[in-house]
């Protein structure tokens, strides 16, 4: 799978982990955001992420800064894009199997580097469900997404 790695000046040393991690299970991985510790702003790096998976060139992301909370809350504002903040193992698989989601978010500060590694790979060999009712509620998402593009309550 082609999977984007993404991080800030916060998540620069966990980016090493996760892109490390992704080859070592066979996955092309796209590279983007802080090359150093220099500040860079998150928001301006999860746009670059969603445009990889939005456009098809990568089928997930993974998104680092020091908690993962900023990386989610910049990434979920774009439409399209379903990313979860895992810092356990259960919600690492499970926000695939009945979110999809097509982001991970990990924060540097909060995990280190054998527990990003586990929630690496559990996340990557998630596969979202079949049940209908996963599917309903994802297209619920998708539906608020448009209603809410459009300035519109939705239906």
């Amino acid at each position: 799978m082609r999977v984007v790695v993404a991080a800030d000046h916060a998540g620069f040393k966990g980016k090493a982990i996760v892109t490390g991690t992704l080859k070592r299970m066979g996955h092309d991985v796209v590279e983007i955001g802080a090359v150093d510790e220099t500040p860079i702003d998150f928001p301006d790096v999860a746009v670059e992420l969603a445009r990889q998976i939005l456009t098809g060139a990568c089928e997930r992301g993974i998104m680092v800064c020091g908690s993962g909370i900023g990386a989610a809350m910049a990434a979920n504002r774009i439409p399209g894009i379903r990313a979860a903040l895992a810092h356990d193992i259960y919600s690492a698989h499970q926000c695939v199997e009945h979110d999809n989601a097509n982001v991970l978010c990990l924060g540097a500060d909060i995990v280190g580097p054998k527990v990003m590694s586990e929630l690496i790979e559990t996340y990557m060999h998630a596969q979202w469900l079949p049940d209908d009712e996963f599917h309903a509620r994802v297209a619920k998402l998708d539906r608020l997404a448009e209603a809410f593009e459009a300035k519109l309550p939705p239906q």
